[in-house]
């Protein structure tokens, strides 16, 4: 073990923070760096990779929050980019997280990170919820047999993060090792002058031995072909001395020498955990008791955002703020400076910046989608989502998917671009391309959903739950027809369930906030410019020319008045913008219940925003991802059509 103590940082040294996907990596990288971050693709790739900056020592230094990783031997491209950070970036620190409840899973990543010869500190944590099942962890002795710094941590209520921050700059290099054997030693021998001048000779040795196809680009990049081929004859040679695959007996090693460490350093107890979480935790993704639970929370979240978010915060900033006196006082000020029609109603007209972008996203749009944000965060900080996801897996396996397909389709609650990136998860490319589509056709973002709960608040509960259910139905449906369609198969997938708990006030607000931030940054320039088309389509006449053209699908066939054309042309930008033009029509008393059910099925179902039909091109390709959307427009008017026929033809008056 090399202790090098408190050192200088060098130019160019990062702080890399790696470990298992859902162990808290972000919020360890959040309350290093702040709220100040970039998010940026990995050259070459579609993976986002977040990046700050954490003052150590006086010095400004990179932090990168890389993908989360079940090995580094890398099963899917998540992988792949946090294998080559490791390998190419020059570390000052690593940062490994763990899940303290799920040592097993982290350690067998510490003795890859300890091969490359890394330095790192192991944090576990979720030592709370650790402890709560009774599970104890004997900190200085995994310590020394690791031979590297352990922090216990509790993320979300910053516990442990002084004494991370200390360890920092405490450069330690572990000292747990492995001896493979006598026949795979010694190809790690026989690999190792062949490689390029790095630390981790013994690493890259074991990945290839292991079949690592994903370090061929690396090694072509470094040595000449004769050299590959002579690296692919001793993997082979070596292979021929085992019966089961390399990669899995390499795997099986690592995961007998964790379990040893384990059995030194791990006891469990008996525990006191409030039985009441435990029992609401267990009913929550239960197949029977977990619908009224459903219920419930569909029932706050819709008082919370549908009545408290969409009528009294919105009345009080749409009307009282801007009616009473942002508006009114623009327009005298809009007045007073230029007698020219074109420029006030560029600025104050019906589709002005003004009156229209400005109120809609933060009048309308804003109240309703904070109320939102804060009631997503309760439910994910709580650990219901994953109880939701498990309680509806059977019906994800009707759909030729699986329980992992949960995790996008949730995420898509939140923002459908994002979901869709971690649509990779999935193993095949039948399971791809129907969680892309699925997410694509019904799953609104949290901004479009915050505005449809407020619309659908100024009715009912009931036709907000019929809302639920004819969306629910027809993904299903189009899921289940799209698993008989497209060929190949899927695989089981077992979720890993976080206790139920209390979520932790501060924790909640920070999400929040960033959040709301995201929204302003990204989401009111689209409002701006959504408008500044739609004035342009008013000015030059051509609204009126698609309204009219537009007639017989939004008039004849959904039955709304022509000017709700208007909402689904700008719903092509947001669908949360064409949500905000339904609602406008819909306070000025200009769409019926029956109308307001028709409007909102039809634009929940409507095509993707920009950003998300960007995104769906470059995950799963320009050929697919308009397939995808050649569907979708189509399908998304006949089903608010046929509702409307149905709801007319059964003289039902919502």
């Amino acid at each position: 073990m090399h202790d090098h103590g408190t050192e200088a940082i060098k130019a160019g040294e990062k702080i890399i923070i790696v470990g298992n996907p859902n162990v808290g990596k972000s919020v360890i990288f959040g309350l290093l760096t702040g709220r100040y971050a970039d998010v940026s693709n990995y050259p070459g790739t579609t993976v986002t990779l977040t990046t700050g900056s954490y003052n150590m020592g006086g010095v400004d230094t990179q932090v990168i929050d890389t993908p989360g990783v079940n090995t580094l031997i890398p099963m899917s491209e998540d992988e792949v980019v946090t294998r080559d950070i490791l390998i190419n970036e020059p570390a000052k620190q690593i940062i490994q997280v763990v899940d303290a409840k799920n040592l097993s899973r982290g350690l067998v990543i510490s003795i890859q990170l300890a091969e490359m010869g890394l330095p790192f500190v192991l944090v576990l944590n979720m030592w709370d919820e650790a402890n709560s099942r009774g599970i104890n962890i004997d900190v200085e002795k995994l310590a020394a047999a690791i031979g590297t710094m352990v922090i216990p941590t509790v993320g979300v209520e910053r516990k442990g993060i002084k004494e991370l921050r200390e360890a920092l700059y405490k450069r330690t290099f572990p000292s747990i090792a492995i001896n493979y054997g006598e026949a795979i030693e010694a190809g790690i021998r026989r690999l190792e002058p062949l490689l390029p001048e790095v630390k981790s000779k013994r690493a890259i040795s074991l990945m290839l031995l292991a079949g690592d196809e994903s370090l061929k680009p690396w090694l072509k990049g470094h040595v000449g072909i004769i050299d590959i081929t002579k690296i692919e004859s001793i993997r082979h040679d070596i292979q021929d001395k085992y019966y089961e695959p390399l990669g899995y007996i390499i795997n099986q090693i690592r995961v007998k020498r964790c379990e040893k460490v384990i059995a030194d350093v791990m006891s469990k107890s008996q525990t006191d955990r409030s039985p009441i979480m435990v029992h609401l935790g267990n009913w929550a993704m239960h197949p029977v008791w977990g619908i009224p639970v459903l219920l419930a929370v569909l029932f706050l979240t819709y008082e919370f955002v549908g009545v408290f978010g969409a009528q009294t915060l919105v009345d009080l900033l749409e009307h009282k703020l801007f009616g009473s006196y942002i508006n009114p006082s623009m327009t005298k000020v809009v007045t007073l400076l230029t007698s020219d029609t074109f420029f006030r109603d560029l600025l104050i007209g019906e589709y002005g910046i003004i009156t229209m972008a400005l109120t809609y996203s933060i009048a309308i749009i804003l109240p309703i989608v904070g109320t939102f944000f804060i009631a997503f965060g309760i439910l994910e900080d709580s650990g219901y989502l994953p109880r939701l996801a498990m309680m509806v897996n059977k019906i994800f396996k009707l759909m030729g998917l699986h329980g992992k397909a949960a995790l996008p389709m949730v995420l898509g609650l939140g923002c459908d671009t994002m979901a869709t990136l971690t649509a990779r998860i999935m193993e095949t490319r039948k399971e791809r391309v129907i969680v892309t589509l699925l997410l694509a056709l019904g799953v609104p973002c949290s901004a479009q959903l915050g505005v449809i709960l407020g619309m659908l608040g100024g009715i009912s509960f009931y036709v907000t739950l019929l809302w639920i259910f004819i969306v629910v139905l027809v993904l299903f449906l189009v899921g289940f027809v799209a698993s008989k369609v497209i060929k190949g198969e899927s695989s089981d997938f077992v979720f890993d369930i976080p206790p139920f708990r209390v979520p932790i006030l501060s924790n909640i607000l920070f999400k929040t906030l960033s959040r709301i931030k995201w929204y302003l940054k990204e989401a009111v320039p689209l409002f701006i410019l959504g408008t500044l088309i739609l004035f342009t389509l008013d000015k030059t006449g051509v609204l009126k020319v698609i309204e009219a053209g537009a007639s017989p699908i939004v008039v004849g066939f959904l039955g709304l008045p022509r000017k709700a054309t208007g909402a689904f042309l700008i719903g092509f930008l947001r669908r949360d913008y064409g949500a905000a033009g339904l609602y406008a029509l819909a306070e000025a008393g200009e769409l019926t219940p029956n109308q307001i059910l028709v409007s909102l099925v039809t634009i929940t179902l409507f095509v993707p925003c920009v950003a998300n039909s960007m995104v769906m091109i470059k995950e799963r390709g320009l050929k697919t991802a308009v397939a995808i959307m050649a569907f979708i427009f189509p399908f998304a008017f006949l089903v608010g059509g046929v509702l409307n026929f149905v709801l007319n033809g059964l003289g039902i008056k919502l």
